[in-house]
């Protein structure tokens, strides 16, 4: 664990965390105040790339203990189907894993202020805060999927007490709107916190990646998807 004045000296950092009697893996970006809420940010099928770092430092710009868990052990890629082969072979119970380690890490973390962690997630790591959430329960605070795909399905959503907000395009190719439908539907039943779906129309799959290599980034909802977060994130993650 890396204590606080550590944090101070090195606001964005490499760590690694015990994860179910192994080792995980992660990027760390601690506010310049050196302290905050925590926050898992979670990747996409991509791997932790240098844009799923970047997101996790504007995180810490704006008062988060911010930390990006490694779920492909340092593979990245900008192949649709490596990654789609990738993501295949990561199981849900091995992300699920790494991912209770990293909020593990945060609230024994002495820079984290709050009581629970929040988890953002993208693509994958969309699907997976769903995962988090609903094994994780009390621990998660607020549960932030944008245009989630899969993982989910695997996990009773039951265990869900967080209030959750999902980012979704009404063009999405992998995360139709028959499925966000049906997603939000389930949320709504099943989920124990509030949970608001925000449709964006016209946008397509990934539309909050700025170095998006499906040519479906939209500056302008990514923008409006980013201050719906953050205004989230600070009302719940205490």
């Amino acid at each position: 664990m890396t204590d606080s004045s550590t944090a101070a000296e090195n606001p964005h950092q490499n760590v690694s965390f015990p994860s179910n009697g192994g080792t995980a893996h992660g990027y760390l970006a601690v506010p310049e105040g050196g302290s905050g809420p925590g926050l898992v940010v979670i990747q996409e099928w991509w791997g932790l790339t240098e844009h799923i770092k970047d997101v996790t430092d504007r995180f810490a710009r704006e008062g988060f203990v911010a930390l990006a868990p490694d779920l492909y052990g340092g593979a990245t890629t900008h192949d649709s189907d490596e990654a789609g082969q990738l993501m295949q072979e990561l199981p849900v119970t091995k992300a699920a894993t790494d991912l209770a380690g990293a909020v593990d890490f945060l609230l024994q973390h002495e820079a984290v202020t709050s009581s629970t962690v929040g988890a953002v997630g993208f693509c994958m790591g969309g699907g997976f805060v769903l995962v988090l959430a609903a094994q994780q329960g009390d621990r998660v605070g607020a549960a932030v999927p944008f245009y989630g795909v899969g993982g989910y399905d695997q996990v009773d959503l039951g265990g869900i007490t967080a209030p959750v907000l999902g980012h979704f395009g009404t063009e999405d190719g992998f995360a139709a709107p028959e499925q966000v439908d049906a997603l939000e539907a389930e949320l709504h039943e099943k989920a124990k916190g509030p949970v608001e779906i925000v449709r964006y129309e016209g946008a397509g799959h990934a539309f909050f990646n700025d170095e998006n290599h499906l040519g479906t980034y939209d500056a302008d909802k990514a923008a409006q998807a980013w201050a719906r977060t953050l205004e989230f994130l600070r009302a719940n993650v205490r």
